[in-house]
């Protein structure tokens, strides 16, 4: 058949039959420790701290609640969280798109308990993705129409483009330098096995251990000699998980730079102003995140 794969030039609509894609959103802090911009911001989680006059997790809220290809938005998070995420979504308009669901204690688990009982497709990206945007929401929708699941990344080349410091970490394969978006798309609930990559949490490219547990040490061997194109690591990737998963490969750069750390909240800043003056936002003054109890 035609071949499952897709790249910066695949961006058509998807077909108007097919099932909204049901987003989750993680935005749990991660177990037993504050975030240290949390903790400079004097919030109790990450995807609450100001940006630009709005809690972080609005961007993408917003960027989701526009989309075409989105029905529901369910935000995977603690209960104690449950009044704010509410809060947020009643101010941009989406109070009958978003709903909360209880964090489980690993994000494997939390994409699971996401997803419910609905049949899928899934689209699966995190609270601290402010520069998300529709563009990239439906490439993943349209992947989704063929494939068991999807993952969208952006080149090095365009991710300096987009800005020389907002990711200093690439996969490095044979045909070039890659960086993972924080976004993916999973078409079934009989392909969410494919979640298990997130089991133990995300940042592969730091803990070499977590990728030997998910991919197998010869695809690491394989990855880190750069003996592998992308396409034929993530085929071995597929056959380790028993899902065909696929790369989308996103021509703008700035969707691989997310809100990790002080150097990237800076950059993200920089990155949403001429956004923010071209879509004339009015920061929601009134959605101030709650502080952290002393």
């Amino acid at each position: 058949g035609e071949p499952c794969s897709m790249n910066s030039h695949s961006f058509a609509a998807s077909p108007a039959n097919r099932e909204p894609l049901r987003a989750i959103v993680l935005a749990a802090q991660r177990q037993g420790a504050l975030d240290p911009l949390a903790a400079r911001f004097g919030t109790t989680h990450k995807c609450l701290i100001p940006l630009h006059g709005r809690p972080l997790i609005a961007y993408v809220l917003e960027t989701l609640g526009s989309s075409a290809h989105v029905g529901e938005i369910v935000v995977s998070v603690e209960e104690e969280q449950f009044p704010e995420i509410a809060a947020i979504a009643a101010h941009l308009g989406l109070a009958g798109q978003v709903r909360p669901v209880a964090a489980q204690s690993n994000i494997a688990d939390s994409v699971i308990a996401a997803a419910e009982d609905h049949d899928g497709p899934f689209l699966i990206t995190t609270a601290d993705n402010a520069l998300l945007t529709e563009r990239s929401v439906a490439a993943m929708a349209r992947a989704l129409d063929r494939c068991d699941a999807a993952m969208a990344l952006a080149q090095e080349e365009s991710v300096r483009a987009a800005h020389p410091e907002g990711q200093r970490r690439f996969y490095g394969f044979r045909d070039g330098g890659y960086s993972n978006c924080n976004l993916y798309g999973i078409g079934s609930r009989k392909a969410l096995s494919a979640a298990e990559i997130f089991r133990g949490g995300g940042q592969f490219a730091k803990k070499a251990r977590r990728i030997v547990d998910a991919f197998g040490l010869v695809n690491l061997l394989m990855l880190r000699a750069r003996l592998v194109s992308l396409d034929g690591g993530l085929q071995r990737i597929s056959r380790r998980i028993g899902h065909r998963i696929v790369p989308v490969v996103l021509p703008d750069g700035s969707q691989a730079i997310d809100v990790d750390n002080d150097r990237t909240y800076d950059v993200v800043a920089e990155l949403l102003e001429p956004r923010l003056h071209a879509r004339q936002h009015a920061p929601l003054h009134a959605m101030h995140p709650p502080r952290r109890a002393a």
